[in-house]
């Protein structure tokens, strides 16, 4: 059974590990949920990776953040600027992921920075976080074949090197993804 996609904004913390950032695009380039991201959420990850690992040239992140993009060409939110000084969380510089959220219309914000957006205060937008690993594995619950399709495609485009499903899952594993790897485990075969 296909599911409407939903948009799902995702914060700049679950996008700024690229392993953990290809497989959110691979599930919404399956069509597994609308991916939602602003300008500033990717400038905010990408500007933290290049701080954190001088190896990576700004020009491959701009690369990465062009094919994004033209991967998912309705992900990028536009016009929620004007909603940002209205809102209130524990961190103001995070106003603007809730922003992109309300603007795209998502119920769902994808973080690791739970402690930022505390219920009380994303209820009254009817918007709500989730850890990358609970989210996807919601996303396996409901569509069992297309996130298997998804994963699978993933882990066929590491070229460099190829990777074997244990090694892929180990590398998931790492991202923070148990509950993710415990289910994909008992489909290796179609991985």
């Amino acid at each position: 059974m296909r599911h409407s996609p939903y948009p799902v904004i995702l914060d700049a913390c679950v996008l700024y590990p690229a392993r953990l950032r290809d497989l959110l695009m691979h599930l919404g380039i399956a069509g597994l949920y609308q991916p939602k991201w602003s300008r500033c959420i990717q400038d905010e990850w990408c500007r933290n990776l290049i701080a954190n690992r001088p190896d990576i040239l700004p020009e491959t992140l701009q690369r990465t953040v062009k094919m994004m993009n033209s991967a998912l060409p309705d992900a990028n939110v536009t016009g929620y600027k004007g909603l940002i000084s209205n809102l209130h969380l524990p961190d103001p510089n995070d106003r603007h992921v809730l922003a992109a959220a309300i603007r795209a219309k998502a119920e769902i914000i994808v973080t690791l920075n739970h402690k930022d957006f505390p219920p009380e205060l994303l209820g009254p937008y009817e918007i709500e976080t989730l850890h990358p690993d609970a989210f996807i594995s919601d996303l396996f619950d409901l569509n069992h074949a297309l996130t298997l399709e998804a994963v699978r495609r993933q882990r066929l485009s590491l070229k460099h090197p190829s990777m074997a499903v244990d090694e892929f899952l180990e590398i998931l594993l790492k991202q923070g993804l148990p509950m993710t790897v415990k289910e994909l485990a008992h489909y290796q075969y179609a991985i």
